[in-house]
């Protein structure tokens, strides 16, 4: 016998996980399994290793304090270090003493949807969102995820006015809405907010008393024209900077997702105490932690990093999109992230979400390729697809070529022949922020 909360836990088990175990169980391998999976449904930057290889082998091995406890929401000198590198990302000086570390960014998700909601109460999420929000904001916390649709018209841009309307209906239908989240820069989208609209977005919620959740792990993998602008930022948010927490990690940007280690940065006092107080059940090992502030002792070795990791990421944008346009498969252009948002609703063999899902089985189980169905990130519109490139290019040319032939005229449905498309994939261990 579980409890309701664990029970509801192992049913919300995201499609992102379950797809991303069992391709990587049977990755392809053009000489010993040439059959096997392509997992592009994984935003997992696999360009930087040999850049932090060297580096992370150069640091001091593990010492006695090292093996010993540390404050459970982080190190001094680890929270000062991410401190001075967010505060020229966020131009504004941060203070170590508001970031609280924790166990992935997932960790700070859950513990600000934590402190900011009682069960039931609401966030607003601009939606396509990043399919886990669910999970990571509600699912420990109770709170209710409310979508605020984006228009598929203009490639699914971020509005305030969409927000605006999905907190006045919420407060119509007598919700208590307590906080509305985003994805900075927007994940499965890959757009850079402009200034203007987050300008606008944090009037709305100011306007709406609530507080605002700024996802932005993606904060330095921007490849496009536009610079990266933080909700942080006092050029666009001069009144409501108590109000807004940022969550960052080291998964994106650093590619240490196994690392595990997240970062809440907020100026209320009594939310970052309470911050503080659940990372008592989601440290960061004091290890790693070591590692990290090794990691972030040279800032010179560290803009040479995020630069060197931006350029691989234009250039294995502009490798997919290149293969994109040769196959005639449209997309949404990105300027940041490591996905892209593929248009397969031409494709489509009905007009609704069931009909997405079986076009997503067909690639999987058939083509053998992992890419992700929009209804995983709430797509208002049944259709899109996010296809993630940050691995080798020969593995994303192939993965595109099996596409494209899988895909065939865009009138004829693609489903595998033969297969129980009702069924769902198998369970397993449910991943966070794959």
């Amino acid at each position: 016998m579980i409890s309701h909360q664990a029970a509801r836990l192992l049913a919300d088990t995201p499609a992102i996980a379950e797809a991303h175990f069992r391709a990587e169980a049977e990755p392809y391998d053009a000489l010993l399994r040439p059959d096997g999976y392509l997992n592009l449904g994984t935003a997992e930057n696999r360009l930087l290793w040999d850049l932090l290889r060297d580096r992370l082998a150069a640091l001091p091995p593990m010492a006695e304090a090292t093996a010993r406890y540390a404050p459970l929401h982080g190190t001094d000198v680890l929270r000062e270090r991410i401190a001075d590198l967010l505060s020229a990302t966020c131009r504004t000086p941060l203070d170590a003493e508001d970031l609280v570390v924790i166990s992935g960014a997932t960790g700070a998700l859950d513990a600000i949807a934590s402190v900011l909601c009682d069960p039931g109460e609401a966030i607003v999420v601009p939606a396509p969102y990043y399919g886990a929000f669910d999970t990571d904001l509600g699912g420990r916390s109770g709170a209710r995820i409310l979508p605020a649709p984006l228009s598929p018209e203009d490639g699914f841009r971020l509005t305030a006015d969409a927000v605006d309307r999905a907190l006045k209906e919420a407060r119509s239908r007598g919700t208590t809405v307590r906080a509305v989240a985003l994805s900075s820069p927007s994940n499965p989208i890959g757009e850079v907010h402009p200034p203007e609209v987050l300008a606008e977005l944090l009037r709305v919620v100011r306007e709406h008393d609530v507080d605002l959740v700024s996802d932005e792990i993606y904060a330095h993998a921007v490849f496009g024209d536009r610079a990266f602008t933080s909700a942080a930022d006092p050029a666009v948010n001069p009144h409501w900077a108590e109000r807004t927490h940022v969550v960052w990690g080291f998964a994106k940007d650093f590619g240490l997702p196994g690392l595990k280690t997240g970062v809440l940065h907020t100026r209320a006092p009594r939310v970052r105490d309470a911050a503080r107080a659940m990372a008592y059940f989601a440290p960061v090992s004091t290890a790693t932690q070591g590692t990290l502030a090794g990691l972030l002792a040279d800032p010179a070795w560290v803009a040479s990093f995020l630069a060197a990791g931006r350029t691989r990421l234009a250039s294995s944008y502009g490798h997919l999109v290149a293969l994109l346009d040769a196959h005639g498969i449209p997309y949404a252009p990105a300027e940041a992230g490591f996905s892209v948002w593929l248009d397969l609703r031409r494709w489509l063999p009905g007009t609704d979400f069931e009909a997405e899902r079986l076009l997503w089985r067909g690639l999987f189980e058939t083509a053998k390729v992992s890419i992700l169905p929009g209804g995983a990130f709430r797509s208002p519109q049944p259709g899109w697809f996010r296809l993630c490139h940050t691995v080798d290019a020969p593995l994303v040319a192939e993965a595109v070529r099996r596409i494209a032939a899988h895909l065939g005229p865009a009138d004829v449905p693609a489903a595998p022949a033969g297969e129980d498309l009702a069924a769902p994939l198998p369970r397993t261990p449910n991943g966070r922020r794959p």
